[in-house]
């Protein structure tokens, strides 16, 4: 399950960034990638809030385990003809017990683990719902609640993160 952000009309801020040295601009994301991670943060601290006041709004006791998997990842590849930084708000593909039911992990390849009914699982039945179960959105209304301060963040992270580089690049190059 994921939410994807899309800003549309930045294309002279990308010739910029471009054209800028390589400790602005760097494999390893540089600033951008910096300020993205700070900006998903807020919407995954959202998600953790709602996913627990949710379920203790229908009355029922929560054991935490959906909101302490909740998390921020760097996405290794972006779709086809994205250039590039991206971070997903997502839900940790852990392999847990319910109760102690050991029917919920098969053996995978070579012996590991993997999960059939876990966080993973239950996250997008809470979100999206069931034939049998209303839905009780989490994921979608913290990108609504916090989208806005979350670019807000961005920006102004990714401003201050550049400016600092400038001042670095001058006291270097003088």
């Amino acid at each position: 399950m994921k939410v994807d952000i899309k800003i549309r009309g930045i294309d002279n801020v990308v010739k910029t960034l471009n054209s800028l040295p390589p400790e602005i601009v760097s494999q390893r994301g540089g600033p951008a990638a910096l300020s993205l991670a700070k900006g998903a943060r807020m919407i995954r601290d959202q998600a953790r809030t709602n996913i627990l006041s949710g379920v203790a709004a229908r009355g029922n006791v929560s054991t935490g385990l959906l909101a302490k998997n909740i998390m921020v990842t760097r996405a290794r590849r972006g779709p086809q003809g994205f250039n590039g930084e991206r971070y997903l708000v997502r839900v940790r593909p852990k392999v847990a017990h319910y109760a102690g039911n050991r029917r919920n992990v098969r053996l995978g390849r070579a012996g590991k683990a993997y999960l059939t009914q876990g966080p993973a699982y239950y996250g997008r039945f809470l979100e999206y719902g069931t034939s049998k179960m209303p839905a009780y959105p989490w994921l979608r209304p913290a990108v609504q609640q916090k989208g806005r301060a979350a670019i807000e963040v961005i920006t102004q992270d990714l401003d201050n993160r550049i400016q600092k580089i400038v001042t670095q690049l001058e006291q270097k190059n003088r």
